[in-house]
């Protein structure tokens, strides 16, 4: 993961392409904020969804996404077109990254919202909107009429996705998360669940609630892949190894590993080298 702020598109751009040529990196990841939440509050920050699909025409093999993309920023059929115009650039290597939006106790997230003019609501209207986004997203993919849709939060007339992603019968949905509500979200549309990976033992703890609440609607909780975010450090690969090995032990074998930026040359490299296919 390549957090676009306090960095170049050169820079990201390098790491990208060092890693779409490594295939023990398997997937690579931008993050959905407009303004930096780490560094300097005033420095450089780039989209992400025009940042991930430009990435998508420089890269031919890496599936790629964004981790995650707050359903607060875009309306939901704008963002279902948008996220299928990356699935079709990267030939159907995109996984669709979505969230409630950042948490009110962040205040470095929360001002963007204002900077931007975006509404900014609590979280049970967040995440009560994540639900209805996910089943329209859906069905703008995948379905061959048009049709209507009247929500608590959404309404749409006549909506209708043409073209259709690459992937059938869409691309993954990874939900990021921890609170009991997004779970329950979680349990019901996502393919993959992504916990910050802060605490192990708190993504233990919500991994064993999303198996919970995947009985109480019938899914096989086998069925939803556990993803993590861990960081990199360049001074102690060591750590990072360990962080890995742990979580793979508690039932994550979906890892993200977040660079720090500035990016060392050949930062890619030494991610398989030192971090990957040491902890294999």
């Amino acid at each position: 993961m390549t957090a676009a702020q306090q960095v170049s598109y050169a820079e990201v751009l390098r790491v990208w392409r060092e890693a779409d040529a490594i295939p023990a990196i398997e997937h690579a990841w931008l993050f959905d904020h407009l303004m930096p939440i780490g560094g300097d509050p005033d420095g450089p920050i780039l989209e992400g969804w025009t940042l991930l699909s430009a990435l998508a025409a420089q890269t031919q093999r890496l599936r790629l996404g964004l981790l995650v993309t707050s359903n607060r920023f875009r309306p939901p059929a704008l963002l279902a077109k948008i996220a299928t115009t990356v699935d079709i650039v990267s030939a159907g290597r995109l996984d669709f990254g979505i969230g409630a939006g950042s948490r009110p106790s962040v205040p470095a997230a929360r001002r963007e919202y204002d900077a931007h003019g975006l509404p900014y609501n609590d979280a049970a209207h967040a995440v009560a909107s994540l639900a209805e986004a996910c089943t329209i997203i859906r069905r703008l993919w995948t379905e061959t009429e048009p049709f209507d849709f009247q929500g608590s939060h959404h309404n749409l007339t006549t909506a209708f996705g043409n073209p259709k992603p690459v992937q059938r019968p869409h691309p993954p949905i990874m939900i990021g998360g921890r609170s009991k509500a997004t779970l329950r979200v979680v349990a019901e549309h996502a393919d993959l669940w992504n916990h910050t990976g802060e605490d192990l033992d708190d993504a233990v703890s919500r991994s064993a609630l999303l198996d919970k609440y995947c009985a109480e609607i019938g899914r096989d909780p086998a069925s939803i892949t556990r993803s993590i975010h861990l960081p990199v450090s360049y001074e102690q690969p060591v750590a990072t190894r360990e962080a890995i090995t742990k979580a793979g032990h508690a039932g994550f074998q979906h890892v993200i590993l977040g660079l720090p930026a500035p990016y060392p040359a050949g930062v890619a490299q030494w991610v398989a080298d030192e971090i990957i296919l040491k902890s294999a």
